[in-house]
């Protein structure tokens, strides 16, 4: 039986906190610390009840040099999963502290960071594990598998692309820090760099960066990738979801045409956290040079300029007023 891994936690009472927590539960292993200034997460109940808590980072710094200094065993992993402008800061600690960071989604804002964060990993000799669950979905993988083959009888093919992901966002939304651009990166970042990164791992690397439309609830563009021409439509606004899935009471709506097939991911997303997590155990994470093409990405969508609707742009931008 494997040795149990020791976790700290940073950003406990975070919407995709639970996710983590239930991925050290469910590898089997431990946590000993978590921190957050909001001290309203009963969930740890359902996990880890013996768990320490801090709501002041000092406090946290503290316990975790103490907790080394005064056991055989440290602390392995330290998970973040704080507002999007704290991981760089968060996994630096991380790193610092002798552990080895895992990090949700995005990484970080800007690339600039990930350099940063490389030549802490090399001080340290820490790695950084960044969530991307799409690669580990079934479905993706499947198309990967695809294309990959399709390319090597004709490595000239290049793909047309429609991606559209519409999550509906109350109020709330736009005075939390999501929606503050300098904290979030934006709707890019925010709810879209996964898919940016899928899209490059499959695809290949983006040789141009097309932004229609930028609004507080709407990011939409166009992509040019190594093998792929990508339309691609982002909203947390209700108004945007298709008629018919409203009438069925969903209120999120994913959609990834390639060369108008649908490919169908809309389920399996519930555990691909802990299959993150076994990866990382594994020693299969994916580390920081994996992250260069989405946060690029997203860097170059929230810096460029809005052209509005030229040349190909997804459909759905005509609904936007």
């Amino acid at each position: 039986m494997m040795e149990k891994k020791k976790f700290a936690l940073i950003g406990a009472s975070g919407y995709i906190a639970p996710r983590h927590m239930k991925a050290i539960t469910e590898t089997g292993n431990e946590l000993i610390a978590a921190l957050d200034p909001y001290d309203g997460i009963g969930i740890m109940d359902s996990h880890f009840p013996q768990a320490n808590f801090f709501t002041e980072f000092e406090m946290f710094d503290s316990f975790i040099d103490r907790y080394h200094r005064e056991n055989s065993k440290k602390i392995d992993y330290i998970a973040i999963t704080t507002p999007n402008y704290l991981h760089k800061s968060h996994i630096s600690f991380a790193l610092r502290a002798g552990c080895d960071a895992i990090c949700e989604k995005p990484l970080v804002l800007n690339p600039s960071d990930i350099d940063d964060l490389k030549v802490i990993e090399k001080e340290t000799g820490k790695k950084t594990n960044n969530i991307f669950q799409l690669r580990l979905h079934p479905s993706i993988i499947a198309l990967k598998e695809k294309i990959t083959k399709e390319l090597k009888q004709n490595p000239d093919k290049v793909y047309d692309i429609d991606l559209t992901y519409l999550t509906s966002r109350g109020k709330w939304y736009f005075v939390s820090w999501k929606g503050d651009e300098k904290k979030s990166g934006g709707i890019a970042s925010n709810i879209g760099v996964h898919f940016y990164d899928m899209l490059c791992w499959i695809f290949g690397e983006v040789k141009e960066n097309i932004v229609h439309l930028k609004t507080p609830d709407v990011n939409a563009g166009w992509l040019k990738l190594e093998h792929a021409n990508v339309r691609w439509f982002l909203s947390v606004n209700y108004d945007y979801i298709p008629q018919n899935i409203k009438e069925s009471g969903q209120t999120t709506y994913r959609s990834i045409k390639v060369d108008g097939d649908e490919i169908e991911f809309s389920g399996g997303f519930r555990d691909l956290h802990t299959r993150s997590y076994e990866e990382i155990l594994k020693g299969n994470g994916f580390h920081l040079d994996e992250a260069y093409n989405s946060i690029r990405t997203v860097s170059t969508i929230r810096n460029s300029d809005v052209i509005g609707l030229k040349g190909e742009y997804h459909p759905f931008c005509k609904k936007v007023k």
